[in-house]
């Protein structure tokens, strides 16, 4: 197995008992566990407990940005924008686990760092999209466009938390539906 593989893996297994039982209640042991590997195998990759999150954090807001760039399609920047909560609701229900860390755990004073990373790296597709929304006078113009990219990629985190808690059989379109009705009733 490569070492990507190996990081791979105890990236899963991390994400996973992280979102189940918290940061601070899970072990690196029961990470080795579940990944399959050896929990030597766990240090040797990311030095500690703290390495592991912090290269996690990086690994999955790096695969969050990308799937918003890649979300980012439209004629119109409004019509990007309900790409963009389409594609990060599209990502949410694949990675459902980095959802409930990212809402629980990395706001802390430790992830300052990532929480940076974050908002240049996935609000930051919100912003650009708003910004263009601004600019071609397809929203109002008095619009903070950072809350904003802030609000709505927050509303999208925790609905898609929701919906796969208490409504997992709610079709992925009526969700996506009703979020851009909120949308475009309020930056209009």
């Amino acid at each position: 197995m490569s070492r990507n593989d190996t990081r791979q893996k105890v990236f899963s297994a991390a994400v996973e008992l992280i979102a189940e039982q918290g940061y601070a209640s899970t072990t690196v042991e029961a990470i080795a566990e579940r990944a399959g590997v050896a929990k030597g195998t766990v240090f040797y990759n990311f030095r500690s407990k703290e390495g592991l999150f912090g290269a996690l954090l990086d690994h999955s807001i790096g695969k969050l940005a990308g799937a918003l760039r890649a979300a980012d399609a439209g004629e119109t920047a409004l019509e990007a924008l309900d790409s963009l909560v389409l594609g990060q609701l599209v990502f949410f229900e694949e990675h459902g686990p980095f959802a409930r860390v990212l809402l629980a755990e990395m706001w802390r004073t430790a992830w300052k760092e990532a929480v940076a990373r974050l908002r240049e790296q996935a609000l930051g597709v919100y912003a650009d999209v708003l910004r263009r929304a601004v600019a071609n006078g397809e929203i109002r113009d008095d619009l903070d466009v950072d809350t904003a990219a802030t609000a709505v990629f927050g509303m999208v985190l925790t609905v898609s938390i929701e919906r796969k808690a208490l409504y997992p059989d709610r079709p992925l379109e009526v969700t996506h539906r009703t979020l851009v009705d909120l949308l475009h009733g309020r930056i209009r």
